[in-house]
């Protein structure tokens, strides 16, 4: 059984480089990352299922190991389509039978949600780890690069590393060891990171998740809102509203963590993950 988190696969999209990677052994389990993460932030929590599900890690193009083309979208509505065909190509559409169980974190939240209310993506369940779903959305400096993203590329390699530092250290309620920071800051500190950063946020836009809010009542299959209760990014009030609007959807609040709840509240999040699987096989 392969245990490694290298992302040595590669599905082209669009003229996108998608990096993937599967291992383990059982049914499928999908995690998707949010923004600025990769897919590094689920890395332990595959290996650790890998006895006991087959787990999929990928990184969206623009974000992570993939791809950063500046020509291509990375926008919200860009990524639920291909997560969607990227399923189709792992062969996990097929039917009930081969439905995976989808983890999403931030952003992955509304990337998967569109995937299945807008592109007919078949989940078997869906944990939602503090993610984006509800208006509004986007932490102050997420709002103030949104609008002025143009200036804030202009910035000096030195001065982007640093405020992205304290931008990443800020998701944390716990605090973030420098071994945690630069693994997330690392892919964003390259010329081609640092001009992703900020494209990446320019092209957010809360009409991507506004499309979705009315359908949520119709969603007919098991899902799992898992939240850090310190929240400051997404604020616990979402995970609330969310739980409320999808049908019998299930509500976890977690002490002590804030967005970052993987690095926050890592044996907590591992655990109540593992029950709701072992629930839903």
């Amino acid at each position: 059984m392969r245990t490694d988190s290298t992302l040595e696969q590669v599905f082209h999209w669009r003229g996108r480089r998608v990096r993937w990677t599967r291992f383990g052994t059982g049914p499928a389990v999908v995690f998707c990352h949010g923004t600025p993460w990769s897919s590094w932030l689920w890395t332990p929590y595959a290996q650790a299922l890998a006895g006991d599900f087959t787990v999929h890690l990928w990184d969206m193009p623009g974000y992570g190991a993939s791809s950063k083309d500046p020509a291509h979208a990375v926008s919200l509505d860009v990524q639920g389509e291909l997560f969607a065909d990227l399923l189709t190509h792992w062969g996990l559409d097929q039917d009930e039978q081969s439905a995976p169980h989808v983890i999403a974190h931030d952003f992955g939240g509304a990337v998967s949600l569109r995937a299945h209310l807008l592109h007919g993506a078949r989940y078997a369940s869906l944990a939602l780890v503090d993610v984006v779903a509800l208006a509004p959305w986007g932490t102050p400096f997420f709002r103030l690069v949104r609008e002025n993203a143009d200036v804030f590329a202009a910035q000096p390699a030195a001065v982007h590393a640093g405020a992205v530092r304290a931008y990443i250290a800020g998701a944390s309620h716990r605090g973030l060891t420098d071994t945690q920071l630069d693994a997330l800051l690392a892919p964003w500190t390259t010329p081609e990171g640092r001009a992703a950063f900020y494209r990446q946020i320019a092209q957010a836009d809360e009409s991507f998740t506004d499309v979705l809010e009315p359908r949520y009542p119709s969603m007919g299959l098991p899902v799992h809102v898992v939240w850090g209760a310190e929240d400051t990014w997404i604020p616990v009030d979402r995970a609330h509203r969310l739980a409320e609007l999808i049908p019998d959807a299930r509500l976890t609040l977690v002490p002590g963590a804030g967005h970052l709840i993987q690095l926050d509240q890592p044996v907590q999040l591992a655990t109540t993950l593992r029950a709701w699987l072992a629930e839903q096989v």
